[in-house]
């Protein structure tokens, strides 16, 4: 099962490369997500998933990180074939093998238990999405993509280096050096804990870098600006996420040592500074879609701040790993129907989104309500519970900061997006023809039904396996 996970998504990556229809192409975007989200059902209810003598295996951190990937593509690829129909002008191929190779690549970082495949996997994630940002073929997308993997590269080489001195942690031990993360976590109370604290920073920052916390976020708003409002989603509710699950690792490691205290405390600052980096950054923000890459910042600095504050606000941070995940469907969908009917991302030139796609401007005005923690969406309920887990946890300054700068974030993000739904278009958009239609709608309204039950409730199976998570991610040898 292990294996077919990451080749099947493979599989229909080469068989994309080689379809030779522009027309017909994409359709292979949908089966092939389709594919691996049957598989993802049997791994997750299935018995355990294992390969390659403990190399691969499903852990119930990843089986939070797969079924989050799993969805939000294969919602994501029903939107592909109709979107790629709006571009004629451009050639499709190089696009689909590499948003079926990206899942490829995802589903490898999730199911990798030796720390040297994760990073791998991780670079592979990266190299497969570049292209992806270049789809526009524009000067400023060009920029974006050269940002994104310089700044990725340097992130991915700390991470490497972190990873060696995570190995030399044991050596300096008398110990056998290995990267396999359950060998670690049973020598961990035996590692040098100088080497082990170095390890951990380095590698906080670096895979940092790929989930985009501050102060290591800058590829993102162009990113984020620059690519197709699909590949934003999966960049900003998949990509990141792996991202976040690689530091877990190595999370697990510290609270293994035990060095919890020491790792919690730089997650906490990092979280709280992620998200006063992004407040700032939305005050006046004049370009919607690199709002929301700085609303993705925030969400990343919130993720690490349940982890930090632990307790209760372990579960909240992976349910608000969910909770984000699919909201960040709706915003980013939607966000480039808008982009497409005005033309333009500037909210100068956008106005009257919802007299223009009434459908996608009262989706993103509602997936700006849901994601700032508006009930009843999913959001509300995540953030809530890191908010009770920082006050039942004594941290009353961390919950006051947490707080103030929800609000702040939340005034900023409206003030842009209310900008841009309400007023009467401009006679340039009326010119477009693009309008909404049913297959770039239908995906945005399942993203939001999802973040909507999500805040309504919460399955029994999703629940049970977000339980088993936080209680995996807390676990001593």
């Amino acid at each position: 099962m292990a294996f077919l996970l990451i080749i099947v998504p493979l599989i229909f990556a080469v068989l994309a490369l080689a379809a030779p229809s522009n027309r017909w192409r994409p359709l292979l975007v949908p089966a092939g997500g389709v594919a691996h989200f049957i598989l993802t059902g049997f791994a997750l209810t299935g018995g355990p998933v294992t390969a390659l003598q403990g190399w691969l295996v499903l852990d119930p951190l990843g089986k939070i990180v797969l079924g989050l990937v799993s969805v939000l593509f294969v919602v994501c690829a029903f939107y592909a074939p109709a979107y790629l129909a709006l571009r004629p002008d451009r050639q499709n191929r190089v696009f689909c093998t590499c948003l079926l190779g990206m899942l490829g690549m995802m589903t490898l970082v999730v199911l990798s238990h030796h720390l040297g495949l994760m990073w791998v996997a991780i670079e592979a994630t990266t190299l497969s999405t570049a292209p992806l940002l270049f789809f526009n073929h524009s000067s400023r997308s060009l920029e974006a993509t050269w940002k994104y993997l310089l700044i990725g590269s340097v992130g991915i080489a700390l991470a490497l280096l972190g990873s060696f001195f995570l190995a030399y942690s044991s050596v300096h031990e008398g110990l056998a050096p290995t990267l396999l993360l359950d060998d670690l976590v049973k020598l961990a109370p035996q590692l040098s804990r100088p080497w082990l604290h170095a390890a951990f920073v380095l590698l906080l920052v670096g895979y940092g870098t790929k989930m985009g916390l501050a102060p290591m976020h800058t590829w993102k708003p162009d990113a984020y600006g620059e690519a197709p409002g699909l590949v934003g989603a999966l960049l900003a509710g998949g990509a990141t996420s792996c991202a976040f699950l690689a530091i877990l690792r190595f999370y697990q490691i510290c609270q293994a040592a035990p060095e919890a205290a020491f790792a919690r405390e730089i997650l906490v600052f990092i979280g709280l500074l992620s998200m006063a980096v992004a407040a700032v950054f939305m005050i006046r923000q004049r370009d919607f879609k690199r709002m929301l890459a700085y609303s993705s910042v925030e969400h990343m600095g919130i993720l690490a701040l349940g982890i930090g504050l632990g307790g209760l606000a372990t579960f909240g941070a992976l349910l608000h790993l969910i909770t984000n995940g699919v909201t960040k469907g709706v915003l980013f969908l939607s966000a480039g129907n808008i982009h497409r009917a005005y033309d333009s991302k500037l909210t100068d030139d956008v106005r009257g989104a919802i007299r223009r796609l009434p459908a996608s401007g009262v989706l993103f005005l509602a997936g700006f309500l849901v994601v700032t923690g508006s009930p009843p969406g999913g959001p509300f309920i995540s953030e809530f519970t890191i908010l009770t887990g920082a006050v039942t946890g004594g941290h009353f300054a961390v919950a006051a900061f947490y707080l103030v700068l929800l609000a702040i974030i939340f005034i900023g993000m409206g003030t842009t997006v209310l900008r841009v739904v309400q007023g009467v278009p401009s006679a340039q958009a009326s010119a477009t023809p693009y309008r909404d239609r049913p297959q770039l709608v239908i995906p945005i309204l399942v993203f939001m039904s999802l973040s909507i039950m999500l805040g309504l409730y919460i399955p029994h199976p999703l629940s049970r396996m977000l339980h088993e998570a936080a209680a995996y991610l807390e676990v001593r040898p």
